[in-house]
């Protein structure tokens, strides 16, 4: 591991992975492992946006407020949480779990794998090459004898409004590392981002104001699971406003200013701060695509195995949500195994048959990708939803079952209000599709996954017994339920 300093240097390696997040880090851990000479150019943290301002700081948030909803639903229990969380101590273990954004550790992980960092702006300057600007204006000139892996990964996307480049507002980075909890936050958006961080700042103290452009939460997800996060959100104090849109955006009073939000219904809202939960775009838009004839800012298309489909030669490749395959950390670091390992099989000149790839390729990004919101309640999903289904062209039975009349629902939480679905393929007897939205689900959603990634006929799920009394007895209401 080093890191380069002022004067310019030429260098040659194997495989350059440009991004230090998870997937970069997974990419470079397989095909260091395989032999090949590997380097990681990084700009910002090692351990990328996941680490430091998305999945860790943000479920850090969640837990406590996810842990005490379930609580004032035990009896024995309820009376000892009725008080307001201790926001200081909160804020505190979010920070510990962000590391207090110091990636020496990260660092010093991939030294142990004798991956080498080089820290500065990567840019492709033409086929397998990198340029790269150090920190301290210094140039190193890489050059890949094999591949060169993308994975920039996304940043938050905001709508091109009128006000908005010259007001200063919250996107996830802002939300998931504020030191306090606005007295008014309005966010717009209503889908994971939106929902997770309406769930914790409301519970951690804001007056929280969700704008809405869909008629319904989470719209990519079964409307069942939306409709039980609005309720939930409403019932803890929140405001949902659903088929609304924001036309323009003004602060008043420089940056500490109160924010006004101007509405498509003729209405205006004011905040303290205002956070746009509307997308993802991908961090592509210098990283010197232009050099190899690609356009600036675009996501990137690749095959199962990450080789981007855009670039010829078989050198480039391109990990992780900046390929808008699925937008998530484990089906990036799920890529990032598979693409390492088909770079070091090219690499050794090793046949592209069926029988010897099936092991190098990607295939659960189209077919089984396993979801959690963590709101309160919790959403699952993996596979396909109904509309989906439907869309496919497949003969679907659709499952339904109210989990609260499952023991274990009752022995979670009184109270309990939850739905599972099970989406069955008709013809082949499998299952192809399941969302639950309930508390504690999440923990339903592996089994879910194993399912449908083996392709279990229900025949051979009927053997497998849930213990009682659990939530997961949902699996033999489900079955029962299909069978009638």
């Amino acid at each position: 591991m080093s890191d380069a300093g002022t004067t310019a240097e030429a260098r040659t390696y194997d495989v350059v992975v440009i991004g230090a997040g998870p997937v970069g880090e997974n990419v470079a851990d397989r095909t260091r492992a395989a032999g090949l000479s590997t380097v990681v150019v990084e700009s910002g943290l090692v351990g990328g946006e996941c680490s430091y301002w998305a999945c860790e700081p943000s479920k850090a948030l969640l837990r406590p407020v996810l842990a005490r909803a379930d609580a004032r639903g035990i009896p024995g229990l309820r009376e000892a949480v009725a008080g307001p969380l201790d926001v200081e101590a909160v804020l505190a273990h979010r920070d510990a779990m962000s590391a207090h954004w110091d990636d020496s550790a990260q660092v010093a992980w991939l030294a142990s794998v004798s991956v080498d960092l080089i820290r500065g702006h990567g840019r492709l300057d033409g086929p397998k090459r990198v340029t790269v600007t150090t920190p301290e204006g210094g140039t190193v000139r890489l050059t890949a004898r094999h591949a060169v892996a993308i994975t920039t990964g996304t940043a938050a996307a905001v709508p091109d409004l009128p006000g908005l480049a010259a007001t200063r507002h919250w996107t996830s980075r802002e939300a998931t590392t504020a030191d306090r909890a606005p007295g008014r936050l309005a966010i717009v958006g209503g889908g994971v981002v939106a929902t997770e961080m309406a769930t914790a700042w409301q519970a951690l103290g804001s007056r929280v104001t969700l704008l809405v452009r869909d008629e319904r939460l989470l719209p990519r997800m079964e409307p069942f699971a939306g409709e039980l996060v609005a309720d939930a959100l409403r019932e803890a104090g929140a405001d949902v406003r659903l088929g609304v849109s924001v036309t323009d955006v003004k602060r008043a009073g420089g940056d500490d200013g109160e924010v006004t939000l101007f509405l498509d219904d003729g209405g205006e809202l004011v905040a303290d701060e205002v956070l746009f939960a509307t997308g993802r775009a991908p961090r592509t838009g210098d990283i010197g695509l232009e050099s190899i004839g690609l356009d600036p800012g675009q996501w990137l298309p690749v095959d199962d195995s990450g080789l981007v489909t855009d670039t010829p030669g078989g050198w480039l490749y391109a990990v992780g949500d900046v390929n808008r395959r699925a937008l998530f950390t484990h089906q990036g670091k799920y890529q990032a195994r598979m693409a390492g390992a088909a770079i070091a099989a090219r690499a050794a000149g090793e046949p592209a048959d069926e029988r010897r790839w099936g092991r190098h390729v990607a295939t659960a990004d189209t077919s089984a990708v396993p979801h959690v919101v963590f709101t309160h309640p919790e959403v699952a999903s993996v596979g396909l939803t109904t509309l989906e289904a439907q869309q496919s062209g497949r003969r679907i039975d659709v499952v339904d079952y109210d989990l609260a009349r499952l023991a274990g629902a009752h022995q979670y939480t009184e109270g309990y209000r939850g739905t599972a679905r099970m989406l069955v393929d008709a013809d082949r007897g499998t299952v192809v599709g399941a969302t639950f939205a309930g508390p504690g689900v999440a923990e339903l959603l592996h089994s879910a996954t194993v399912a449908i990634v083996g392709e279990v006929p229900l025949d051979r799920l009927w053997h497998a017994v849930p213990a009682f009394p659990t939530i997961s007895e949902v699996w033999l209401r489900l079955l029962e339920t299909y069978r009638g």
